[in-house]
């Protein structure tokens, strides 16, 4: 029993046009030949979901198809031309295609629709050459790179242009003749149960041409498996997820076409000392007892060196204090970020027997004016002091 139209593209019965359309563009898109190149089963899917949007999108069809059911457009009156209920010929389901997403470069076929819906290296001209996939890389750097910046060496293996045809894929001082297969039109026919369908041609891959001698060290495919070594510029002020630009550095292009680019994906390593927040940097630093009670100054260290910073008297444990422009520069030198001093108070620990006695005489001279939080708590849980278990 042939399968139902609306259930081959996952609507109901009662789908709108718009709806009907929508479902059949994300399938197009799913199952089109140049996004699964060699497989057949998905081939023939976006034949079949083609078949069933044109039969669906037409309402006298649709009508037809609601009483009768598939078979109505199947069988020995279902081929090309051949409806029996009077429906008109069957469209060539990459014309079908091209009317749903507009008239793309490269004609039916051709793949260059996926340049404008995929932004991908899929592709070409129409002498078979198909331009290189973009490649990604990641380089992990350290927080001092990214804050001065650096230079990298990094290898890249990949398909690179066949140096010794100049990625044409013919034999240097060799030609092309037409391809015998297609007649030169870089199409050829195929039947599939109703439809007939032009494809590109698999000989010439849609060139019309084929090499009178294919290149000895690419054989034809103008690009060979190499490793690509570069030096990059890691400019000052990156962060995780930075993603640099390096054009034609990716995979190489198919019988002379475009190679893709390369994206240099930065991944910046945790800091011992630092922790990065947006373009400020965070140091927490110990400060002893003594420091923050009565005042004094600590040295802090800085991406630049260290400096000494003021530590105001009765400082506690957690306040902030900032040093301006201490902190990471802007990727495109839009100002610099500020350095954050989280201060923690280090009370001393191990203390011999004098050193006690002197803390002792030294609390025995504070009063609850030295301990203002201390004085406000136990004011407010007095009454809570006082209650018995």
């Amino acid at each position: 029993m042939a399968q139902d139209f609306y259930e081959m593209l996952g609507v109901d019965k009662n789908v709108s046009a718009d709806e009907l359309k929508k479902a059949y563009r994300k399938l197009a898109l799913k199952y089109h030949p140049d996004r699964n190149p060699g497989n057949k089963e998905a081939e023939e899917k976006f034949k079949e979901i083609s078949h069933a949007y044109e039969i669906l999108s037409d309402p006298d069809k649709r009508r037809q198809y609601d009483q009768f059911g598939p078979e109505a457009f199947s069988g020995a009156g279902g081929g090309p031309g051949g409806n029996p209920f009077g429906g008109g010929g069957f469209q060539d389901p990459f014309d079908l295609f091209s009317q749903i997403f507009g008239n793309a470069r490269g004609g039916r076929g051709g793949g260059s629709i996926f340049d404008e819906f995929f932004g991908g290296g899929r592709g070409g001209g129409h002498n078979g050459a198909m331009n290189g996939s973009n490649l990604e890389y990641g380089l992990e750097i350290t927080l001092e790179e990214a804050v001065f910046g650096a230079e990298k060496s990094i290898s890249i293996p990949k398909m690179g242009t066949c140096e010794h045809c100049h990625g044409a894929g013919a034999e240097p001082g060799t030609g092309k003749s037409r391809c015998v297969r297609c007649g030169g039109s870089g199409q050829v026919t195929a039947s599939t149960g109703f439809f007939q369908v032009r494809q590109p041609c698999p000989t010439c891959h849609g060139s019309g041409e084929i090499f009178e001698k294919p290149c000895s060290k690419c054989r034809g495919e103008g690009r060979v498996r190499t490793e690509r070594k570069l030096q990059i510029r890691i400019p000052p002020g990156v962060d995780t997820g930075t993603q640099l630009r390096i054009a034609g550095e990716g995979e190489g292009g198919l019988r002379g076409g475009a190679p893709g680019d390369l994206y240099v994906v930065i991944h910046v390593q945790n800091h011992r000392i630092f922790t990065r927040h947006g373009n400020d940097l965070i140091c927490e630093v110990p400060v002893p007892f003594h420091i923050a009670a009565a005042e004094g100054s600590v040295e802090v260290p800085t991406m630049s060196g260290a400096v000494k910073v003021k530590i105001p008297a009765g400082t506690q444990t957690g306040a902030r204090l900032r040093i301006k422009g201490k902190g990471m520069p802007g990727l495109r030198g839009t100002g610099r970020g500020d350095l954050l001093i989280i201060v923690n108070v280090e009370i001393p620990s191990k203390l011999n027997s004098a050193q006690k006695k002197a803390l002792e005489a030294f609390q025995q001279s504070l009063s609850s004016t030295n301990y203002p939080a201390r004085h406000a708590f136990e004011a407010e849980a007095a009454k809570f002091l006082q209650k018995s278990e």
